[in-house]
C-alpha cells in the first residue's frame, strides 16, 4: 500500500487538554509565531498539503509555501517551488470566496463524494484546477491518495486538519507520522474540537498507537514528532 500512496504526515497544534479550537470554533490559532514557522518548515518537505473544507473556511488559509524563504528551501529540498493544495469535502459545499481561491500560486485539487450536487460541482470546477469524485457518502481517502501519487507524483503529503479528516486517515491506517505542538493553555469544553474527532474508536485495542521519536521545548511550547505504529493483526 505504501508504495501506491504518499507518505502522510499530520501537523497540529493543540492546548494542553487536547483542544485545537474553542467550543464555538472562533478561536482557531493556539500556537505562537514559532509554531507557524514550524508548520511552514514542515511544508518545505512535502509535495502536497491537504485540509478539510471547514478548516479552509475557518480563517485566512492559503496552504501555500509561505513566501520566498520557504520557496527557496523547497527548491533546495528538490521539490517544486510551491506545493500542491488538496481540499477534501464530502458534500462539496465549499465557500468559493475562501482566501485559498484568491491565491493561484499552485494547483488546487478538490475531492468530493457522489453526494455532491451538480450545482456544487459546477461551482467548484470554476475555482479549482481539478474536481475529483471518489466515494459515495464520504470521500474515499485511499482512492484520493492513490490518485495524487499516480497523477501528481505526490510522494509526501501533509494533512493540516481538521479533526474529522485526521481521524478518518488514522482509522484507515493512512498516516505515517504525527507532528504535534502542545501549547501552554487549557480551553476545556466538551464540544471543543480535538486533533482526532469523528466517531472515535470504541475500544482501546482499536486505538492508533504512537512512538515518540523527537521532542523539543522552546519556552513553554513543546514540539513533538510521533511515528505511527503499524496496525497489528
Amino acid at each position: 500500500m505504501k508504495n501506491k500512496r504518499p507518505f502522510v504526515l499530520i501537523n497540529m497544534a493543540m492546548s494542553a487538554d487536547g483542544k485545537i479550537a474553542s467550543s464555538n470554533r472562533r478561536l482557531t490559532s493556539l500556537g505562537t509565531k514559532r509554531d507557524h514557522e514550524n508548520l511552514l518548515k514542515i511544508r518545505t518537505t512535502v509535495d502536497a498539503v491537504m485540509c478539510g473544507a471547514r478548516t479552509i473556511e475557518s480563517g485566512n488559509i492559503t496552504m501555500d509555501a509561505g513566501g520566498k524563504k520557504y520557496e527557496q528551501q523547497r527548491i533546495s529540498n528538490g521539490l517544486e517551488k510551491q506545493n500542491l493544495r488538496v481540499i477534501i469535502s464530502g458534500s462539496g459545499s465549499i465557500n468559493p470566496a475562501s482566501k485559498i481561491f484568491q491565491n493561484r500560486n499552485s494547483p488546487i485539487i478538490i475531492f468530493v463524494s457522489r453526494q455532491t450536487s451538480k450545482k456544487h460541482l459546477a461551482k467548484l470546477k470554476k475555482i479549482a484546477d481539478e474536481v475529483i469524485v471518489y466515494g459515495n457518502k464520504t470521500v474515499s481517502l485511499p482512492q484520493s491518495l492513490k490518485y495524487l501519487h499516480k497523477k501528481w507524483n505526490t510522494k509526501r503529503l501533509l494533512c493540516e486538519g481538521g479533526g474529522e479528516l485526521n481521524f478518518s486517515l488514522l482509522r484507515l491506517g493512512l498516516v505515517d507520522e504525527l507532528h504535534l505542538t502542545i501549547c501552554p493553555s487549557l480551553l476545556g469544553g466538551r464540544k471543543a474540537p480535538t486533533i482526532a474527532d469523528g466517531n472515535g474508536f470504541s475500544q482501546l485495542a482499536q486505538a492508533t498507537n504512537l512512538e515518540l521519536i523527537n521532542q523539543k521545548r522552546i519556552e513553554d511550547e513543546l514540539f513533538t514528532t510521533w511515528k505511527i505504529r503499524p496496525i497489528s493483526g
